[in-house]
């Protein structure tokens, strides 16, 4: 077994544990989003911080199912 890839069943509570809140994350994020944009006074400055925070949010969350499914393919 590849050590690489194997953690422990703490270890991988606690990488579910945190893919599940930065998704809730991700998923608040788009909600308040979608709300300012449909706002006519925009904040055009805010919504470009809160789409980037949600493109490192997506990033960490690839990351974090990449280490909990790691590739097959040998």
């Amino acid at each position: 077994m590849n050590d690489d890839y194997y953690f422990g069943e703490d270890e991988q509570a606690a990488l579910r544990a945190r893919l599940d809140q930065l998704r809730s994350e991700h998923r608040d994020l788009d909600e308040v989003i979608a709300q300012l944009s449909e706002s006519p006074l925009q904040n055009q400055l805010q919504l470009q911080r809160l789409k980037k925070r949600k493109l490192v949010l997506k990033d960490m969350i690839i990351r974090l199912e990449g280490r909990l499914i790691p590739d097959i393919i040998a």
